[in-house]
């Protein structure tokens, strides 16, 4: 049989491309932003519910523990159902639940919607990661990964000017606050979406009706060959594999950044005396640009390289070091911001170096469940991230403590990775995804 030309194999790819990677990415910018625009509605809540920072921050990092009860089970069930049914259910229950959070009236309520939200959610975040195995071969994921992972810095570039814009202009209209105008606006696409999915997603190579059967095989032949390479893994190996509790623990570190970041960056840039909402949508989304330049440059170079491991290591590094930097500065707010970019970059920068590791592992039902797991117990993270400003505070007098303090375990997740085998894989020559 004559093998495929490279023109052939570009040609293929790049159709998978443009029809997944764009729709992944707006579902995944919906979804980010109904998990923390609660981080801009904040900014009228707390007064007008009487909600203290801390009950605040609890409700903000339960979302987590309704995630992590939820996700595994989730997993296996888009495994079972197939990706276009499951996500839609996913897309459409969490937009409604997240519409529905303007009807919060204290405290009790505020909690048990956001542990509701992620129930909705789980699921959707590593069904995605585990869908994209079904598509593309090891040495490809990262950058396409990172294509997908883009919609988290991008959803504060895009959604937080929006958020802001809302709340300013809303306020007050039909009666409502304009944070509960912020929800309704923001939940609503997310269900429109996931009857689109319904419509729009395949679930395997096999039902791509808009592939020809010169490309199914192509496809099909390249992610065999890299699967036939790897151990074959069964469903336990999820759980009694040392290394996917290894990656447990650094993912956990990697989402205590992330949230200790995203949930309190409004009110941050607020404390630099910007009082205008949409002003303080736009001074925050200056470190989410940075953060998506960047996350694509180091997934591409990743992919290109074949390397995994001291990527990560390097990218958490400078992220950890950003972050101290900004909490030095923390009375310069134009050094205080360019530094918290460079932190904002280190932590969503290293996110589409991490997903990679573990599939690179584990295969079939097992990738299923340990994607699940591993997304599940490292979210934990994000309950930990919002309430390390309020636990640093019993510490530490110093505002900046929280910032530190999330240095030192990105520092140790670091650490971690670099004592695992190295993760690397065949350099890949294929083209950049279409989007760059």
């Amino acid at each position: 049989m004559v093998p495929p030309s490279a023109q052939a194999v570009a040609a293929a790819y790049r159709k998978v491309d443009l029809r997944i990677l764009p729709f992944l990415f707006l579902c995944y910018i919906l979804a980010y932003l109904d998990r923390v625009n609660v981080g801009f509605a904040k900014l009228q809540m707390s007064s007008d519910l009487g909600l203290s920072d801390a009950a605040y921050a609890s409700g903000a990092g339960i979302f987590f523990l309704g995630y992590f009860f939820f996700e595994v089970p989730s997993n296996l069930a888009l495994r079972r159902f197939g990706a276009r049914r499951w996500i839609a259910r996913i897309m459409m229950s969490w937009g409604l639940v997240s519409a529905a959070m303007m009807f919060v009236t204290d405290e009790t309520v505020f909690l048990v919607m956001r542990f509701l939200l992620g129930i909705a959610e789980a699921g959707f975040f590593p069904g995605i990661i585990f869908y994209l195995t079904l598509w593309y071969p090891s040495s490809m994921r990262a950058s396409r990964t990172a294509w997908f992972m883009a919609a988290v810095p991008l959803a504060g570039v895009i959604g937080n000017p929006i958020s802001g814009l809302i709340m300013e202009t809303l306020s007050g209209t039909a009666g409502l606050a304009g944070w509960q105008w912020l929800f309704v606006v923001e939940g609503i696409p997310s269900v429109l979406v996931g009857i689109w999915v319904l419509f729009h997603l395949d679930s395997s190579i096999a039902e791509a009706k808009w592939l020809t059967d010169a490309q199914k095989a192509i496809l099909s032949a390249n992610l065999e060959s890299g699967e036939a390479r790897k151990p074959k893994r069964n469903l336990a190996d999820a759980f009694t594999s040392g290394k996917v509790y290894a990656l447990c623990l650094v993912y956990a570190t990697l989402t205590i950044g992330l949230y200790g970041i995203t949930f309190w960056l409004p009110t941050i840039v607020h404390s630099f005396g910007v009082q205008s909402y949409l002003d303080v949508g736009l001074v925050s989304a200056i470190p989410y640009g940075v953060a998506t330049v960047g996350m694509i440059l180091i997934s591409r170079h990743s992919d290109r390289s074949g390397e995994r491991r001291l990527h990560f290591v390097c990218t958490v590094t400078a992220g950890a070091a950003g972050l101290i930097l900004s909490g030095l500065f923390a009375d310069s707010p134009l050094l205080a911001t360019a530094f918290l970019s460079i932190g904002a970059l280190g932590v969503i920068g290293a996110l589409p170096l991490f997903w990679p590791i573990p599939t690179a592992f584990l295969t079939g039902t097992a990738a299923a469940a340990g994607i699940g797991f591993i997304n599940a117990v490292g979210n934990l993270g994000g309950y930990i991230g919002p309430n390390m400003a309020i636990w640093t505070r019993v510490l530490s007098s110093d505002r900046s403590a929280a910032l530190y303090a999330i240095s030192v375990l990105l520092l140790l997740g670091g650490a971690i990775v670099l004592k695992l085998p190295p993760q690397t894989t065949e350099p890949t020559q294929e083209p950049t995804p279409p989007l760059a």
